[in-house]
């Protein structure tokens, strides 16, 4: 794979199953050079494999929905520049109508099981920020006054004066007339910034919003109750305690009202990720896990199913230890039979696990797939899920069949890249452990050079599936090499918290002996020829390597966590993530701090990052960079305009195809 095929890749969501149980929608999304922006329309695919078509032609239409009847397709629809506003159309096609127009677009969406509402999430601006008022620039705009320590987040901003608030409208009938323009969006936020019930107001043309919540807190994840009198989010719920990381399952009246949270167990149940109500309203599915005693020990904290019946307040746990629901959230789905269907991190892969109330697990999928989204409706089941040959595809769940690939949509990155499929590969670490990944070999006879890419998180993982980045360097003649070390995800608790409060000892010796495994096990790998690199942690354990190990030609720093010190207070997450990893002692946080070995480094280093990165802020790039420069070390640094700590997964096409080429042009100049 080129830099230049970046805008072959497709990506899906999750899909949409239609009632008859014969079709599905899925917004199909891509990276796209000459809009410099990701494009996807919404497609309609038959479960029978048969052929699909366009059901949408905007510029970027996402998270497809049909109401309970079939009749109406809902999505969010993006033009360009534009936030992302609540549209319908007419399941057979036909031309789609705006619901919305949210100044700072809508998050998340979902019908009542009536098909009569949506309820729908949205941030609102307070007046006079973010555009609510005309000729208000952000120079211009009153000072924040900030009395907490959770107040902002990469790639959203300052969250305080813009929450998520919950919604809810009326479907309106697709034969009625025709919607008349909408005033502007400023206007719009005036009226929601002046608390009033409706947002926009009639006279727009668009239906009535009622805003169901004070904006006091965030709430996302809208579900409706079975009986349409309740919709249920996850939200932050109490406004006094601003200084933990708990968000709780909480149901808010449809018809008005306060909102009111789930009594679930703290111990277990205290960072909530997904709620649904089950179909006949006997209970609900909850998926959440523990953060401590503390409210922020989240370190490689599992998150479990629960079942919890509010008549009598039980709350039961169904998952047992080793299941790890923490992929993705939202990805609980429960479906027409009365069971929760949700997504487990299991050893480099994500497998749909199914269980019902009394806590009977039944595993539906397993590795090769990683599961990404997951659709049902009338029994049939629909997963998008990426595998080696590609990054996403449909499959429908066949009864005694497992998963069977029902489209073909990454084809054309296929045909022109010639995937190279990642080996399963077990090394050795130090202590004997073992030490689980892929390599991706190139073509050719070799010696190849070889990258040691370590992931970011720590509590994430590398699986199986195709993977951009892997597919560029091993078809520049890499060979890739990619572990889940200690403090990964996938691999039990033990394992992901190894590292907290020693960071640079096991996870040091884990991937340095997936290295010595794999290069003992694959002759065609050069050992004199070495590159390493990573982002995020990633970022951090590289740079802690080449302080200590001296073998590597090259490295890259991307986004790095490379200052745990001065992390505190300039990172979104850094108030508590440093502290929870390393430990407050200051002594401790030296001893694990990159920034304090950066002078034993000699290994020639880029250091990439974003100017907006809110998440590992850009100070730890250049002070890190200066100090390299400072100690003879060459060194440069690459900075992306406008880009935050996701740039090189969501980041525009130019600047992710150019990135590529720039670790391309480092790692070739000392590795070829």
């Amino acid at each position: 794979m080129l830099p230049a095929h970046v805008d072959l890749i497709r990506s899906l969501s999750t899909p949409a199953v239609h009632p008859a149980a014969d079709r599905c929608a899925v917004a199909v999304t891509r990276p796209d050079f000459r809009a410099d922006s990701a494009v996807g329309q919404v497609w309609e695919v038959p479960l029978d494999g048969g052929e699909g078509r366009l059901l949408t032609r905007g510029f970027r239409d996402t998270a497809p929905a049909y109401s309970p009847d079939g009749r109406v397709l809902a999505f969010l629809r993006a033009e360009p520049e534009g936030r992302a506003q609540l549209a319908i159309v007419d399941a057979r096609g036909g031309e789609p109508r705006l619901l919305t127009d949210a100044p700072l677009g809508v998050s998340q969406f979902a019908f009542s099981h009536d098909g009569a509402l949506i309820a729908y999430t949205a941030r609102v601006p307070e007046p006079g920020r973010y555009g609510s008022t005309e000729g208000v620039r952000p120079g211009a705009e009153d000072p924040r006054l900030i009395r907490d320590l959770n107040y902002r987040m990469n790639g959203v901003g300052y969250t305080g004066d813009q929450r998520t608030r919950l919604f809810v409208l009326e479907v309106p009938r697709l034969d009625a007339e025709p919607f008349v323009a909408a005033r502007g969006r400023a206007a719009a936020a005036e009226t929601a910034g002046a608390g009033k019930s409706e947002s926009p107001a009639p006279e727009t043309g668009l239906p009535e919003s009622r805003e169901l919540t004070d904006g006091t807190v965030d709430h996302a994840e809208p579900g409706f109750s079975a009986d349409g009198a309740w919709i249920y989010t996850v939200s932050g719920f109490d406004p006094s305690a601003v200084d933990t990381l708990v968000r709780r399952a909480v149901r808010t009246p449809v018809g008005g009202g306060p909102s009111e949270a789930l009594d679930l167990p703290s111990a277990a149940a205290d960072s909530v990720l997904s709620v649904a109500e089950a179909a006949d309203g006997s209970g609900v599915f909850v998926v959440a896990s523990s953060l401590g005693d503390s409210g922020t020990d989240f370190i490689g904290r599992p998150s479990h199913l629960f079942w919890h019946t509010p008549h009598d307040g039980a709350t039961v746990r169904l998952t047992p230890d080793g299941d790890d629901l923490g992929e993705a959230p939202g990805a609980l789905r429960v479906v027409s039979d009365g069971r929760a269907l949700v997504l487990s991190r299991t050893r480099g892969s994500v497998q749909l696990l199914a269980f019902n109330a009394e806590g009977r697990r039944e595993e539906l999928t397993g590795a090769p797939l990683v599961v990404t989204g997951i659709g049902e409706a009338g029994g049939a089941v629909v997963l998008s899920a990426g595998d080696a040959a590609g990054p996403g595809e449909l499959y429908r769940l066949a009864e005694g069949r497992g998963p069977v690939k029902i489209t073909d949509l990454n084809a054309p990155l296929r045909s022109a890249t010639a995937p190279l499929a990642p080996r399963e590969f077990t090394g050795t670490s130090a202590d004997g452990s073992d030490v689980h990944g892929w390599v991706v070999l190139p073509a050719g006879e070799g010696p190849h050079p070889a990258l040691l890419m370590i992931h970011g998180g720590p509590f994430a993982q590398y699986t199986g599936a195709w993977f951009d980045e892997a597919q560029v360097y091993a078809g520049a003649g890499y060979g890739v090499l990619m572990c889940n070390p200690r403090g990964a995800a996938g691999y039990g608790e033990d394992h992901a918290r190894a590292i907290k409060g020693r960071m640079g000892t096991v996870d040091l010796e884990d991937v340095l002996g997936f290295l010595d495994s794999a290069l003992a096990a694959f002759p065609l790998l050069d050992a004199s020829r070495l590159g390493i690199l990573g982002g995020s942690y990633g970022g951090y354990l590289t740079a802690w390597t080449i302080a200590h190990d001296h073998r590597f030609k090259a490295a890259i720093v991307e986004r790095g966590f490379l200052d745990p010190r001065s992390f505190v207070g300039s990172s979104d997450i850094g108030w508590f993530f440093p502290g929870e990893y390393t430990g407050w002692d200051p002594a401790a946080i030296e001893r694990q701090s990159p920034m304090a070995h950066v002078d034993d480094v000699r290994t020639p280093t880029l250091v990439v990052h974003s100017e907006e990165d809110w998440r590992c802020p850009i100070e730890q790039a250049q002070r890190y960079y200066t100090a390299l420069r400072l100690g003879g070390v060459d060194a440069e640094l690459l900075v992306f305009p406008g880009e935050n700590h996701e740039m090189s997964r969501s980041g525009t096409p130019h600047h992710r195809k150019a990135r590529f080429e720039h670790i391309l042009r480092w790692f070739g100049q000392y590795l070829r």
